[in-house]
């Protein structure tokens, strides 16, 4: 072993121990679950696993971003979610072997790590400790999908409220603290943010427009949204107002 890829192994071994259901092995048997996914760079707009693949693998992303999405019958996507560096996917589909109802595709360069069921059933399943980390982990999945009905539930006609709601929810995900407020570290296009909440590219577009017009968001030279402190002021009337309604 090199002396560069020293720390490029641990690097990857650090990866793999964030994983929540492997943070209790030892860390010989972190390096032998490193050896069973199988990396492979993907270019920006790539597919990394087909609908009808999903329930072959479960993936970790080493590097990049990717997004999950559901192609409707005109072949638009519908975003369901997106993945950056250290996330992973896929261990629900190992344990039913049925497939995801998703597509998974390169949102920027990446490079994935893909661990077949055959691999996770034969080496990993068998462990207790695992199994038992396996079921806190889809606990938390299903919050998640919480989470993007929340946002999918706002009346269709008041399009701001979903797209406040959205940006919430990827600062959640994706937010990088700034002086000003909290910058989107995800770059997507109106298009997909538009899918993402399920509304019109022109409607998102307008209501953007509308937010950066009442300095609630300022969009980057780079494209990327700072949400100005007073977005926060908005969420949390929002939230006030939601739970006055809940009372009554």
């Amino acid at each position: 072993m090199t002396e560069t890829s020293v720390p490029r192994q641990k690097n990857v071994n650090k990866i793999i121990s964030n994983i929540p259901f492997f943070s209790t092995l030892k860390p010989e048997e972190i390096e032998e679950v490193e050896q069973l996914f199988r990396k492979k760079h993907y270019t920006k707009e790539q597919i990394v696993l087909y609908e009808e693949d999903t329930s072959s693998y479960m993936y970790l992303i080493y590097s990049g971003k990717v997004r999950v999405v559901k192609m409707n019958d005109e072949g638009k996507e519908q975003i369901i979610t997106i993945h950056k560096r250290n996330d992973f996917f896929g261990e629900m589909t190992l344990l039913d072997g049925k497939t995801s109802p998703a597509t998974i595709i390169a949102h920027e360069d990446a490079v994935i790590g893909l661990l077949h069921k055959k691999d996770f059933d034969e080496h990993l399943l068998t462990n207790d400790g695992i199994r038992r980390k396996i079921i806190g982990l889809l606990c938390s999945r299903l919050r998640e999908s919480w989470e993007m009905i929340k946002i999918l539930s706002f009346n269709a006609e008041n399009a701001q409220d979903r797209v406040v709601s959205l940006l919430g929810r990827l600062q959640e995900l994706y937010g990088v603290k700034d002086d000003r407020g909290v910058i989107i570290d995800v770059k997507m296009t109106h298009q997909q943010m538009a899918s993402y909440a399920s509304v019109t590219r022109e409607t998102m577009s307008r209501v953007l427009r509308s937010l950066e017009k009442a300095e609630v968001i300022t969009v980057l030279d780079n494209k990327a949204i700072l949400l100005n402190n007073s977005f926060f002021q908005t969420m949390a009337k929002k939230e006030e107002l939601g739970g006055a309604a809940a009372v009554h």
